[in-house]
């Protein structure tokens, strides 16, 4: 179970929504894609120091970039509380942006899917509309995130329900 460290004492993670496991197969498609690149260089150079010193250095390089892209994918998710909803999204390496906002402030959970593979596999984009500064949360391959975002519109509705806030049209 996830724990936040500035959550407050009544507060529980009801979700987190990460990426689809799509992201991991990409990652794949890169690693066989550079095992073909790494295999051509090699035989084009033959079995030189060159080819050998050139064929390392790809891969320290590739390794990195490997695992940056992982890491990229893996951090990114939303946390949804009983009393907010907290997008950590992981832009580059050492490079985050973590945005939350209360529930009250939800104005609308979109979902979006284009193409035949998301059709198949089920991931699309949910973006999460606030009256914020931050207008729009969004994240690309959220796994079934026509559920997810039922889910956080239930929440939401829930979270109003439990303190009596009442839609602008119900105010007059």
């Amino acid at each position: 179970m996830l724990h936040l460290e500035n959550m407050r004492p009544w507060e529980k993670v009801i979700t987190v929504i990460k990426r689809h496991w799509i992201v991991y197969v990409i990652l794949w498609i890169y690693f066989f894609i550079w095992i073909i690149i790494s295999i051509s260089v090699y035989l084009i150079l033959w079995t030189t120091v060159l080819s050998n010193l050139t064929n390392i250095v790809f891969w320290l390089f590739f390794s990195v970039f490997l695992y940056i892209e992982w890491l990229n994918h893996e951090l990114d998710m939303y946390v949804v509380t009983n009393n907010r909803v907290i997008w950590i999204d992981q832009i580059s390496f050492l490079n985050r942006n973590v945005s939350e906002c209360n529930l009250w402030q939800v104005q609308e959970v979109n979902s979006k899917t284009s193409g035949l593979f998301a059709n198949i596999l089920n991931y699309w984009t949910l973006s999460i509309q606030t009256a914020w500064n931050v207008t729009t949360l969004k994240m690309d391959f959220c796994p079934d995130s026509m559920q997810a975002a039922r889910k956080l519109l239930n929440v939401v509705d829930d979270y109003r329900d439990k303190q009596n806030i009442k839609w602008p049209i119900e105010n007059k």
